[in-house]
Formats: structure tokens, C-alpha cells, sequence
């Protein structure tokens, strides 16, 4: 599935909830299901820098495709990562360097996070396609 269908599903899937409560609830139900980080890889070099909470990010190039896993020691930025991996995980490379990251703004994620999450999740969006960079310009 391309980037910009699983972007229009999370829009839809947002739209069904009537306030934000709900939509935290889903977050934080996206994080349980999140495909786990594996410990050895729960280190220093795999934190997301500018995020308050704890975020760690592991990339790995599988058939041409990035395949990330996470994890997290809040629970919604934990939903929060678990979108952005959805989102990115099982692409191409040059498909997450280009991908338009809007639908964060459509579904309200932004508007709705404090100052410092929503500095996190630009953070988060940073890191992720600047993996997708370094393994395009191994692909190349």
C-alpha cells in the first residue's frame, strides 16, 4: 500500500472519533500494537533527539524497503511513533524522502499535542527520512 493510501485511512479512521479524548484513546491503542524495538537496539544512538519523551527508533533495509520498529516510555507519543511507522515503515526509501506528511495537520495531531510533543514529532518525521536518505544513497 503507497504512503499517501495509508495517510488517507489514518485521516479516515480520525474522522470517525467525535473529540480529542477519543482520538488520544486511539493513539495510545496504536501504541500497544506498535512492532516493538528489540532491546539491543534500545540504545543511546537510536534516540530521537528533541523528543521530551524517551524514543527509540531502529531502520533496517529489507528487499529495497525500510522496516522500522520502536518504541517509546509515553504512552501517546509511543500512538505517535506507531502512525509515523505505519505511515513509513515497509516503503522505499525515496517514496519516505518524498512523502508529504500534511495528513498530521488533517487528522489535528499538531493543533492538539503541547508545544514540546509537537516539537518531538517533527523530530520523529526529521529522523525517519533522514534513515530513508542514508539508505537511498546506499541504493544508489
Amino acid at each position: 500500500m503507497s504512503i499517501e493510501n495509508i495517510q488517507n485511512e489514518i485521516i479516515e479512521e480520525f474522522s470517525m472519533f467525535d473529540d480529542w479524548e477519543e482520538r488520544y484513546q486511539y493513539m495510545i491503542d496504536l501504541g500497544k500494537d506498535l512492532p516493538l524495538i528489540d532491546d539491543q537496539y534500545k540504545t543511546e544512538s537510536n534516540i530521537i533527539k528533541g523528543c521530551q519523551s524517551k524514543v527509540w527508533v531502529h531502520a533496517e533495509l529489507k528487499d529495497d524497503k525500510i522496516v522500522f520498529t520502536a518504541d517509546s516510555d509515553a504512552i501517546i507519543t509511543k500512538g505517535i511513533i506507531a502512525i509515523l511507522i505505519r505511515v513509513f515503515s515497509n516503503q522505499h526509501p525515496k517514496a519516505i524522502i518524498d512523502a508529504d506528511t500534511s495528513f498530521i495537520d488533517k487528522i489535528g495531531l499538531k493543533e492538539h499535542l503541547s508545544p514540546t510533543r509537537a516539537n518531538g514529532l517533527v523530530s520523529m518525521i526529521k529522523q525517519l527520512k533522514m534513515y530513508a536518505i542514508a539508505y537511498q544513497t546506499q541504493l544508489n
